[in-house]
């Protein structure tokens, strides 16, 4: 349970991206790096929120905040807020900022099983970038389907998260989840074909409401290992 670690980062990464030591591959130093944008990306946020609380709100002062929410956390806001008087316009920005945030590694797309980065647009009007499973995606549609084949990037779950607010307590990880973003998947089970309804991924669903920021990695970082034969790989020779 990441809210139970009691950290103020913490690393994800999928268990079967595996690679044997090599005096040459530091696949740790984009992890690092990783952690760089999301202490840059922080540090930005608490200025703004600093801002945003402390100031006295004006035009000039909305403008950079939202600029900031549609550039660098690429989430477009519902349109009706910029209707809204000035006050509940720096409520409504604070509390797209108080959040946890994550930054998470892509790779290029090689065709691997698994979900990618994309947008998603929300009942609001809104729309935010998501991790999303290709179980999550109507491949009946032809635009859906178009999509999803177009994809450029795969998600190898590769993330650092910050679990902490800006006054150094930690965030209640289920206010920022989609309860409605569940997967019906199907599983085998003494050779039969069954279908489960799954909760929300931990990437997916269950950090849905976080603050997000993609960054591409190399695509030497993610060496799966989904059946024995994947040992064969170049990146398990040793």
């Amino acid at each position: 349970n990441l809210e139970a670690a009691g950290a103020d980062l913490v690393f994800l990464r999928n268990i079967d991206n595996i690679e044997a030591e090599h005096p040459v591959r530091a696949p740790h130093i984009y992890r690092e790096r990783l952690a760089g944008v999301l202490l840059a990306v922080e540090e930005e946020i608490g200025q703004l929120l600093h801002r945003l609380e402390t100031d006295v709100a004006d035009e000039r002062l909305l403008r950079e905040a939202f600029a900031f929410v549609e550039r660098t956390l690429c989430r477009t806001v519902a349109p009706s807020i910029h209707r809204e008087p000035l006050s509940a316009q720096v409520g409504y920005l604070i509390g797209q900022l108080s959040r946890p945030l994550r930054v998470c590694g892509m790779v290029p797309n090689a065709g691997e099983p698994g979900g990618g980065p994309f947008w998603v647009r929300h009942g609001d009007g809104s729309t935010s970038i998501q991790i999303v499973e290709k179980t999550q995606i109507q491949v009946q549609d032809p635009t859906q389907r178009a999509l999803l084949e177009a994809a450029t990037h795969f998600n190898p779950v590769d993330l650092v998260c910050s679990l902490k607010g800006r006054d150094g307590r930690p965030y209640r990880l289920a206010g920022f989840v989609d309860a409605e973003s569940g997967l019906i998947t199907e599983k085998t089970a003494a050779g039969r074909v069954l279908r489960a309804l799954e909760w929300p991924g931990l990437w997916n669903g269950a950090m849905a409401r976080w603050n997000t920021v993609f960054v591409e990695l190399p695509l030497e970082t993610f060496n799966p290992v989904k059946t024995v034969l994947d040992l064969l790989r170049p990146a398990h020779r040793g």
